[in-house]
Parts: structure tokens; sequence; C-alpha cells
């Protein structure tokens, strides 16, 4: 007897739809295909929803040395470089990998994680939400053998598609379980490569600390370090940012407080060498996420009551005291 699924009708359709997207953005020129993400992103910006609530929220907290009309400029331009950032993702995720490195104008430290790989180190990379980090995580993987992270999506259709694109330059995806774990940690001990995010805020209380990040306190996972120290691992930032025609990758040494026992000061210094790669770049950074949540919560919620008109809206210095 026929069953009719809505469901798996429905996953089916959006990973159908997903990949048409995507197909249709390889095709096009890179330059097109960001002009129209920023326009969308305008859009965004003009319809006044939660990204753009979330977006000035974080902004108002990372940059309170602006003046309101400063500020309000850099929420337009992160929501334009947002869509930029969907735009350009059939040449980043679609697109053979001939064609995607070919994108890549400059790989600047490129030298530093090979030297130590040669010394025999393995090597892991903290690479915020900032740029194209899917670009990052595919360069990497033509540095060396290189495992990393993979937590699929609920539908099954987008997490294949992903894991294929991630996959492209060589890389290895594993699971985020203990099994995953350990094949990373086994692969950065022989000299391999692993990629972590350092800036997305754990999901539990034990999986980091509250520690300042753009002079705010955040929830901040400690995965990155434990991993380092597990691993004996040389660390390294890492970022491609978007360039006028393509993307430039950028490594540098990780500060030597990361290697310590001191986990507050470990986690610190990881979001100050994020703060840092941002310099000048700041409206390239996901700015739509909650960067600023608690784990655990610790009284403040910087996110309250981000559905009401925006002319309501303002952060009071006292309320977060």
């Amino acid at each position: 007897m026929f069953s009719f699924n809505a469901q798996a009708f429905r996953n089916q359709w959006v990973t159908l739809f997903l990949r048409w997207v995507l197909s249709l953005s390889y095709w096009l020129p890179i330059t097109w295909v960001r002009a129209m993400g920023r326009g969308l992103g305008g859009v965004v910006y003009h319809w006044d929803g939660r990204s753009r609530r979330v977006t000035e929220r974080n902004v108002a907290l990372a940059y309170p040395e602006l003046s309101s009309a400063t500020q309000n400029m850099l929420v337009r331009k992160i929501l334009r470089e947002t869509g930029a950032l969907a735009g350009e993702m059939g040449h980043v995720w679609q697109a053979p990998w001939a064609h995607t490195s070919a994108l890549i104008e400059s790989s600047d430290g490129a030298e530093s994680v090979q030297a130590a790989l040669a010394s025999g180190s393995g090597v892991i990379v903290l690479g915020p939400h900032l740029g194209n980090w899917e670009v990052l995580g595919l360069h990497l993987a033509t540095l060396g053998n290189t495992v990393a992270l993979f937590e699929p999506p609920k539908i099954a259709g987008i997490g294949d598609l992903i894991k294929s694109a991630r996959e492209r330059s060589g890389g290895q995806l594993v699971p985020t379980d203990a099994r995953g774990l350990a094949t990373l940690v086994r692969c950065v001990r022989q000299g391999g490569i692993s990629g972590i995010l350092p800036d997305q805020v754990p999901a539990a209380a034990s999986g980091g600390l509250n520690v300042p990040f753009m002079g705010v306190d955040c929830g901040t996972a400690s995965l990155g370090c434990n991993l380092i120290k597990r691993s004996k691992a040389k660390a390294f930032m890492g970022v491609a940012l978007r360039t006028a025609d393509g993307f430039k990758v950028l490594y540098k040494a990780a500060p030597a407080e990361i290697y310590g026992d001191d986990e507050m000061a470990a986690l610190t210094a990881m979001n100050d060498a994020v703060a840092d790669l941002m310099n000048g770049y700041d409206e390239q950074y996901q700015w739509s996420y909650k960067r600023f949540r608690c784990r655990p919560d610790n009284g403040i919620d910087h996110y309250k009551n981000l559905k009401v008109p925006r002319a309501r809206f303002e952060i009071k210095p006292e309320q977060y005291l």
C-alpha cells in the first residue's frame, strides 16, 4: 500500500533545490554571485528580521566606542558580506577543486605550517567564522594529511553534499563522537593536520568557560585547546579572507598561552587571536550568530527582547554590570 512521507519528500526537495542553487552559483562568475548575495543581504537589512537584530546586538556589544550611525553602517556591511558568503558557495562546494583552488590568490604563512609538519609535529589550525572558513578547510587539506570533525545536518541529503564538498581537496571528515575524536588525535600525533572552529558556543556547560571576546564574557569552547594538548600539536590561527576576485589565506602562529595549563588564560588568548584576525575585516565575521551567549547562564542574556520593535531597543550599560 502506498504511503506518502511528507517529511522525506520535503527533505528531498530541499536537497535538490540546494544543489540547483549551488550549480547556478558555480556557473555564474564569482563577482556576479557575490553582488547578488550582497543585494540579498541588503534586503535582509531592510527586512529587519532576526539576523539584523542579532547582528545589531553583537555590534553594539563588540564596538561600543562607535557612534550609532557607524554601528548601523557596520551592520549593513556585515549583512551584505553574509550574503556574499552565501552567493559564492557554489564556487566553493560545487565546483571542481581545481576551480576553487584557482580562486585562492595567496596563502601567507603556509610555509610555517609546512615547516612544522616537516619537523615531525602535527598541526591544529584554529579557524573562526571569518571570511570563508570552507575555503580554509579545503586549502588546509592540501598541506598534509588532514582529519576534521563533522556533525551532519538533520537532512541526510544535505549532509552527504557537504561531506563530499569538504573532502574534495583530500581531507577526511570524522563524526563528532569519541571514535571520531580518537581518529583526529591519532592523525595529528602522527604528523597530520586538523582544523577546529574556535568560536562556536559550547552546547554544554562542561564544554568550555565564559571568557572575554571583544571585551564581553561569553561561552568559549575548550575543544581546540584540549586537542592541542592531547595531540602535542603546533597551533596556528587560520583564515580565508574575501578579496575582490577570490580569497587570500593566512596562517599565523597561535599565542603561546594556548599551550598552557591555565584554561582561562588559554581561552582568552584564543579569543584575542580571533579578534586580531578580524582587524580590518570585521564585516566578514559571522556576527549574525549569537556569539555572546554564556555557558552556563550567568544571569546575562544579551539577546533578550530581540523581538520588540527596534525603536524600543536600547542597550543600557547598567544592565550588563
